[in-house]
């Protein structure tokens, strides 16, 4: 007998439309690759009109000779392949208490796929790197008005030159087997992993090598953590992704029937490697650990886990999950609260209720 299930797909969830940004339906996502159709969406401006047919990627700035390379000159490059997890900065920012301005994203700020292309590193030394070099700015085709600044800009970003070297940084070309969908950069996209996805750069126009630190707005304005709501001290860019995990299954609010309910989700981090995920059934006065499915993760990869829970009394009920890394980092029970709503990694939780 055919089910309705087979029919029924999961939608993003959009959160803005000019410019568009949509949320992964990431409690209904059951596979380790996310297509594009569910594939979050994160944009500043409105999405960039440029020549396709005649696309160059241009290099200059602090390097010996300035190169232009056609798409066919990519493809003659060695390739890297790499699975890894996308997370946008802002990923749960609704959750913070005080609440902060900006998009209101839920757990769906987070999407993962299979990226293929040119590691960054070969094509900054055949354009030979120049003593002194400090950083690389990667500069997308998207641009638009900001009023903070009463000026246009395009989006831009830099690395530092030990990341932009790293040879799993990676001038993308190929999404999940086929060429990137134009909303997630085609033709050529930065991939930086472990960094949050603000760094991953779509539609390149441009990369530069400075000599000096790169001070554009979305590395010096924003995804910049200020722990203080009325002035800047302390201020620190955002760059890694925190170790965090969120849970799939229940969802919040869901009414259950006694019994047994497995309770699964996914847990990442941007250093090291998940080692451990743990549960709490009461209020996080004690944890159990749940069971990490290894299975198809790579070293940037989510990893999903699970918990047996067998539940006869009736009543609500919070459930937490709480991940570890191989840094010994550990989701704390509090975020680190700042003033943009960056990096939200607290303890996870949702309430049921046993009927």
């Amino acid at each position: 007998m055919n089910s309705h299930r087979s029919w029924v797909q999961p939608f993003l969830t959009t959160k803005s439309l000019l410019p568009e940004n949509q949320e992964s339906p990431i409690e209904f996502i059951e596979s380790d690759t996310v297509d594009s159709r569910l594939f979050y969406r994160r944009n500043h401006f409105l999405y960039p009109v440029f020549p396709f047919n005649s696309y160059w990627l241009p290099i200059s700035g602090a390097v010996t000779r300035s190169k232009l390379f056609s798409m066919d000159d990519l493809f003659r490059f060695p390739s890297k392949t790499i699975k890894i997890v996308l997370e946008c900065a802002g990923n749960k920012r609704r959750l913070f208490n005080p609440k902060v301005f900006g998009e209101q994203w839920g757990k769906g700020a987070i999407s993962q796929a299979v990226w293929k292309g040119v590691p960054l590193r070969i094509l900054l030394e055949s354009a030979g790197i120049k003593e002194g070099a400090k950083e690389v700015v990667v500069e997308g085709y998207d641009y638009g008005p900001r009023s903070d600044l009463n000026q246009v800009c395009p989006y831009a970003r830099s690395l530092p030159l030990e990341k932009a070297m790293d040879p799993d940084t990676i001038i993308a070309y190929e999404f999940n087997g086929r060429p990137i969908p134009f909303q997630h950069g085609y033709p050529l996209r930065l991939i930086a992993p472990q960094w949050y996805a603000m760094a991953s750069v779509k539609w390149i126009k441009h990369i530069t090598v400075m000599d000096s630190e790169f001070s554009g707005p979305f590395q010096s304005i924003d995804y910049v953590y200020y722990p203080h709501k009325d002035n800047e001290k302390d201020a620190r860019p955002v760059t890694e992704m925190n170790v965090n995990s969120t849970i799939q299954n229940p969802q919040d609010m869901d009414i259950l029937n006694a019994g047994t309910h497995i309770i699964k989700g996914i847990a990442w981090t941007g250093k090291g490697r998940i080692t451990m995920v743990e549960v709490s059934l009461d209020k996080g006065h004690t944890w159990k650990q749940a069971e990490i499915l290894r299975h198809g993760s790579t070293e940037y990869s989510w990893v999903r886990w699970s918990y047996k829970w067998t539940a006869f009394e009736r009543g609500e009920y919070k459930i937490m999950s709480r991940a570890s890394d191989s840094f010994k980092r550990k989701q704390p029970s509090q975020p680190f609260w700042n003033r943009k709503g960056y990096g939200y990694n607290a303890v996870d939780h949702i309430k049921v209720k046993i009927e």
